[in-house]
Parts: structure tokens; C-alpha cells; sequence
């Protein structure tokens, strides 16, 4: 081998290595960008995770001023009668009025929100940042949104009321479609299969004792709410309750529909809960009681209760933003590393709905109420309001038992169709 040949190969052993560190640099530079990329990605989504439960701390608290301003607002905050839009008195920013503001100042905020962050797919995005962060901002934000419906003349409050009156209709309906499927979702897990037999009987012992629960509420309701004929409307709705009830039993023990009893069981107690708010809401003049209200402890649980509904306005609210994928048309989406964990838009869409239901709740549906202090949704209205959701409700958990064997039905009748023409054209 000559000289010149040695040298060639030396250089292309040179030029094979330098090659070789070429491309091993970039690998690892690729590989540690990866992993930084990974902890930002951590860090976003455990940002973004916390940052929904300050959104829920901000509604909580939005509740409680429009209480404020509806019960004590006129005594402690006297110099709001000075704001012309307020009137003489001041009677046009408290009580309905005032409910009816502050709910108008948390609807905008949240309205801002859901406009700023519809959009956002990827924990890259500086919207992202704007859902998680920059609370400084968000609680100047905030203290406007407040601030402008005390100088929006009262028509236009009035108006925002009657549309208010749509919106908490339509959380109602969000939330329903919400709890069916956390039930649906409740119910697969807790399906029987040869590899978690454990599962199937916690499975039969929960849905046997909301079965139990279920009942004992309808023998409760009749008791104290339905003992004298006088009470024909509460026993027509007790009765109904438990019609409701029978058909979903028997429509699920059906052979044909196989959906189990667990899932039955906790529409069965939610229909009966629902009933028994309806008739909780009933005027106290008129409520067919066997109990009596004027006992000395009756002012700590009316507080008592009062409190545990703000409670429950927030989580429903709550419990219903982060549940976005259960009003997805695609359920086979594939999500990414860098995806935000629940939609921000949906999220706060529904919490400025919740804005309006608690406005609603809190003057009990009618605009020109005047609610008793530390009262929340009593009055005929909001009466029905939950009689009609608890009927609308049991209305589509039985069409979803059906809906499977109606479909097969129709899918039978077509072959069956389909194939007398074939048979025709053959003959």
C-alpha cells in the first residue's frame, strides 16, 4: 500500500469520526431539549390545574357578595343610593337588583375569559399563560366587571335578568347531561368481568343500597310532606317520583336492555333528591309540613342549609367546566403530551352560565322577588323548575336504556325490508 493510499484512508477515518460527532451532538442536544420540553410541559399543566380551582374560589366568593348585597347590602353600603342608576334609595343595586348586578359583573368576567381562551389547544400557547397566570391582571379585570353594572341603567339589568332566565335554564341542562354521564361512567367501572369479581359485588351492594335509599326518600316525602289529602300536588309529585322510579327499575332489569342496576340505582336516588328540592322550594306558608318550623333550632338550619346550596352551586358549576369531553362529538381523540388537560373555553362558558343560575337561585326565578333573609331558590317557580328537570331528566336516562333496542329495530327492519325486495327481484 503506498503512501498516498495510507493517507487517503487516515483521512476518511477522520472524516468518518468527525462525521459520527456530528451527528452524535445534535442526538443529545435533541434528547435533553426533549426532556426540558417534558418539565415545562409538567409545570404548565400542573399550573393550569390549579388555576381552575381559583376560577371556582372567585365564583364562591361572587356568590357570597351577591348574598351580601341582597340581604345586608342596603344597611352596610349606604352610599350606593348616591349612584344615580340606584335610584332614591338605592332599592335598584340591592336586593333582586342587586343579585342581579353582581351576577351581571361575574357574567362578563367569565364572558372576557371564555372570548380570551376558546381557542387554545396546546400548554404552549400564550392564551395558556393567560388562563394560568397574570392574576394581577385578571383581578383588576375582575374588579371592573364588578364595578360596570352599578352604572348600567336598570332597563338594561332587567333585560339581562330575563336572559339570565335562559342561561341558568340552560346550565340546568348541562349539568344534567354532566351527572348522566359521570353515572354511565360509574356504572362501566364498576361492570363485571372475570378479572375483577371484587368489582361486581361493591357494584350490587352500591346500587342496592341507593335502591334502599330511594325508597326510604319516598316514604320519607310522603310522611312529612304528603300525610293530609289537602296536599294533592305534593302527592302528585311523590307518586309520579315513584312511577318514575318503578319504570327505570323494571326497564333495567330487562333482558333486552342489560345495562345493570347500579347505574339505575343513581338516577333512581338523583330523581327522588330532585323531587325532594322541588317540594323543599314550595312557599313555607304553604308547604304541606308535619314537622314544625318555628322549633328553636329551625334559624341554624336554615343557615345550615343555605350554606351547603352556595356549596353546591359552585361544585355543580365546577364539576361540570372540567367535564368537557363528555360533550365532545368525537370521543376517539388522541391527545398529546403538550394538549391543555380540560377546554378553557367550555370551562369558563359554563361558569358564566352558573353566573345567571346563581342569580336566578338567588331571587327564586321571579325578578320582582324580594326573598326572606338567608333564603335561596323558595317559591313556586323554582318549584317547577325542578319538578321539570327531574322529569326531564328521568325522560332521557329511560331513552338512553331504549335507545339501543329501538335502533336494532329499525336496523332489523331494514334488512328484513331490503331483502323481501331481493327476494322479489328474484322470483
Amino acid at each position: 500500500m503506498s503512501a498516498s493510499e495510507g493517507s487517503a484512508e487516515g483521512a476518511a477515518e477522520v472524516h468518518i469520526v468527525h462525521v459520527s460527532d456530528r451527528q452524535n451532538v445534535p442526538l443529545e442536544e435533541v434528547t435533553s431539549s426533549l426532556e426540558l420540553s417534558k418539565v415545562d410541559y409538567t409545570k404548565e399543566r400542573t399550573k393550569s390545574l390549579h388555576a381552575r380551582y381559583c376560577f371556582g374560589i372567585i365564583f364562591l366568593i361572587m356568590n357570597l357578595v351577591a348574598w351580601f348585597f341582597r340581604d345586608y347590602g342596603q344597611s352596610v353600603l349606604p352610599w350606593i343610593r348616591y349612584i344615580k342608576v340606584c335610584g332614591n334609595e338605592g332599592d335598584d343595586c340591592f336586593h333582586s337588583m342587586g343579585v342581579l348586578r353582581v351576577s351581571l359583573g361575574c357574567f362578563i368576567f367569565f364572558l372576557v375569559m371564555f372570548l380570551s381562551t376558546v381557542k387554545t389547544r396546546k400548554l404552549c400557547e400564550g392564551r395558556n399563560s393567560w388562563h394560568s397566570r397574570w392574576w394581577e391582571f385578571k383581578a383588576v379585570l375582575l374588579l371592573l366587571s364588578m364595578a360596570v353594572p352599578f352604572f348600567i341603567p336598570s332597563q338594561f339589568v332587567q333585560i339581562y335578568g330575563e336572559i339570565a332566565r335562559i342561561g341558568a335554564g340552560i346550565f340546568l341542562l348541562l349539568q344534567l347531561v354532566s351527572v348522566i354521564h359521570f353515572i354511565i361512567w360509574w356504572n362501566k367501572y364498576w361492570t363485571p368481568d372475570e378479572e375483577t369479581k371484587k368489582r361486581c359485588s361493591f357494584g350490587l351492594l352500591v346500587s342496592t343500597l341507593f335502591y334502599i335509599g330511594a325508597i326510604c326518600g319516598i316514604v320519607y316525602m310522603y310522611r312529612s310532606y304528603a300525610s293530609r289529602a289537602s296536599c294533592s300536588l305534593n302527592i302528585f309529585f311523590i307518586a309520579w317520583t315513584a312511577i318514575l322510579l318503578a319504570a327505570i327499575l323494571i326497564i333495567s332489569l330487562n333482558s333486552k336492555v342489560h345495562r345493570g342496576l347500579l347505574s339505575s340505582g343513581i338516577m333512581a336516588s338523583y330523581i327522588v333528591f330532585l323531587c325532594w328540592c322541588a317540594i323543599r322550594s314550595e312557599p313555607a306558608t304553604i308547604r304541606c309540613e308535619t314537622n314544625n318550623q318555628e322549633k328553636g333550632n329551625s334559624g341554624w338550619i336554615t343557615i345550615l342549609g343555605f350554606l351547603i346550596a352556595i356549596f353546591a352551586i359552585v361544585l355543580a358549576a365546577f364539576s361540570t367546566g372540567i367535564d368537557s369531553k363528555c360533550f365532545q362529538f368525537s370521543k376517539n381523540q388522541v391527545e398529546n403530551e403538550d394538549d391543555i388537560p380540560y377546554s378553557y373555553g367550555f370551562f369558563h362558558m359554563v361558569f358564566s352560565l352558573g353566573a345567571m343560575y346563581f342569580a336566578m337561585l338567588f331571587i327564586s326565578w321571579d325578578l320582582n322577588n324580594s326573598a326572606r333573609k338567608w333564603s335561596i331558590d323558595v317559591g313556586w317557580i323554582s318549584t317547577w323548575v325542578k319538578v321539570l328537570n327531574e322529569w326531564f331528566a328521568a325522560t332521557i336516562y329511560i331513552w338512553m336504556l331504549i335507545s339501543p333496542i329501538v335502533r336494532q329495530n329499525k336496523v332489523m327492519d331494514n334488512d328484513t325490508t331490503m331483502q323481501g325486495r331481493a327476494d322479489s327481484v328474484d322470483a
